[in-house]
């Protein structure tokens, strides 16, 4: 079995700390000195947030660089909480944006948010059978 770590760089640790167990209840597990990184735990999988200058090369071949600026990437969160309503508030008060209003699918609500660090993350909250509320049942043949 695979298991799936999640890395998120951020250009201020302690700042990155404070935004994600106040914005999402998660915990400080390991502080990896070394590596200048935090592990996060209390969701499905371990977050490891890394310290990062903006400006620095994500790898030693590339032409781009960091940026904290509100970014897109193809890559994001979602994480799934009890009540839409008071995770977005927990979530603002910390420091996180509401980039629009939360929408409502056969499946559940949605919120589309980003972390101080421009990083998009969403935050549902599952109806009736969640993401089964919207699966075709096929005949096997």
């Amino acid at each position: 079995m695979v298991e799936i770590l999640v890395n998120i760089d951020v250009d201020d640790l302690e700042r990155g700390v404070e935004f994600y167990t106040q914005a999402l209840g998660l915990e400080v597990g390991r502080r990896l000195e070394t590596f200048s990184a935090v592990e996060l735990t209390g969701a499905g999988s371990r977050f490891y947030l890394l310290a990062q200058a903006a400006g620095t090369a994500p790898n030693a071949g590339s032409q781009t660089r960091r940026n904290y600026e509100r970014h897109w990437t193809p890559v994001h969160l979602d994480f799934v909480v009890g009540d839409l309503n008071a995770a977005v508030r927990r979530a603002q008060a910390a420091g996180a944006t509401l980039e629009s209003e939360s929408e409502t699918h056969e499946w559940g609500r949605v919120a589309l948010m980003a972390d101080p660090f421009g990083h998009g993350f969403c935050l549902l909250q599952f109806i009736g059978r969640g993401y089964d509320e919207i699966v075709e049942l096929r005949k096997l043949a």
